[in-house]
């Protein structure tokens, strides 16, 4: 017998109260809260406290957990050092992988709670990155410190471009971090799960999420889609450039989805959000090659954009690199993964799948002079 598991498609691992991913009549919500009033409504921190610690905040649990998240942005040397002697040209997943995994190696039992440790997490991640990023692109050994923004949007937008950040970029970074927070089980959540299983340290689940998220198939979809799309000028080049890839059967990033079967609801928030940074863009027409885009893969293929698509012109029009929009996938995704983490210890068995051997039958060990 053969058995095609599908990457595991289909298959029901276990149980959770964290969020709901394609199921029909419900859409996409955390802890019983729809993703489009969380996006109209709430902040990023709020959505981070509410995987993390159950509940939404009241006004003064959130003012106390935004002042806690800028008490822990603070890098240890060790830190900075190893992000100094990381080569520039890295890509940025490596960056965090690596800097994740010396927090963990410093801070070992300096926590209270792993609540703790997500926040500092959640704290420190934009900063890691981007003094790796200062020091290498401009020589620049940034101070966390003197940063004025007391959101974690802002605080990213304020080291990226060393000034206070636009109110329209900002919010459009705090929608996306809000619709990239969680998804269930998806690849990196799942191996956040199996590692924190075998009773590994939350530093090491959050690490081997992140290197799963490396992978393309799964983080990187986003970075592909800008590279797609910054190659055409008017959506006329576009059409004709993303059909002549149709036609060579080379796969288009950024559309399509393992769960979602007939649109994702995060996707129509962010090209909104598109739409509206592109008006003050000086390559707004980017948008237009977007949808044309979009249309095209729709006409041919029936298939949908997915959150990553219009996430990539987003990020664009608010300035940042290419290079870092899976970066901020993981500053976002903390809260997703820790709230995972914290569920899998509650009532903790080691995961185990088994697997159908279709190997060779049984057969007797030849002595190496036998050996052809």
């Amino acid at each position: 017998m053969n058995v095609k598991t599908g990457g595991l498609e289909g298959i029901v691992v276990g149980n959770t109260a964290i969020s709901t991913v394609g199921k029909e009549g419900v859409g996409l919500t955390y802890r019983g809260y729809d993703i489009h009033d969380l996006a109209s409504h709430a902040a990023f921190e709020e959505v981070a406290y509410l995987l993390i610690y159950g509940n939404l905040p009241t006004g003064a649990q959130l003012q106390a957990y935004r002042d806690k998240l800028v008490q822990l942005r603070r890098l240890p040397d060790a830190v900075k050092l190893l992000l100094e002697t990381i080569p520039g040209t890295a890509h940025p997943m490596e960056v965090l992988r690596t800097s994740v995994s010396m927090i963990g190696a410093l801070e070992a039992g300096h926590a209270s709670t792993e609540q703790d440790i997500a926040d500092r997490l959640i704290a420190c991640t934009p900063g890691m990155l981007l003094y790796w990023y200062q020091f290498h692109r401009h020589t620049t050994r940034l101070d966390e410190s003197e940063a004025s923004e007391n959101s974690v949007a802002g605080y990213f937008l304020e080291l990226l471009h060393g000034k206070k950040p636009d109110d329209e970029h900002k919010r459009a970074v705090d929608v996306s971090l809000i619709l990239y927070a969680e998804h269930e089980l998806n690849a990196s959540t799942f191996a956040a799960r199996v590692t924190a299983s075998t009773q590994a340290d939350f530093y090491s689940a959050v690490v081997s999420a992140i290197g799963t998220l490396r992978g393309d198939l799964h983080g990187g979809a986003n970075e592909e889609a800008m590279r797609l799309i910054s190659q055409f000028k008017t959506p006329e080049q576009a059409e004709k450039g993303v059909r002549e890839r149709l036609a060579a059967k080379t796969k288009i990033m950024g559309f399509g989805h393992r769960v979602y079967k007939i649109s994702d609801p995060r996707s129509d928030i962010i090209k909104a959000w598109s739409e509206k940074l592109s008006r003050q863009a000086a390559d707004g027409y980017l948008f237009e090659v977007s949808r044309r885009i979009e249309k095209i893969l729709w006409d041919e293929k029936k298939l949908f954009p997915n959150l990553d698509f219009y996430s990539a012109t987003a990020y664009h029009f608010c300035g940042i690199p290419t290079s870092l929009f899976t970066p901020i996938f993981v500053i976002s995704r903390l809260s997703g993964w820790s709230a995972h983490i914290l569920e899998q210890r509650i009532n903790n068995r080691l995961i185990r799948p088994e697997a159908h051997y279709d190997g060779p039958a049984p057969r007797p060990f030849p002595p190496l002079a036998d050996r052809r």
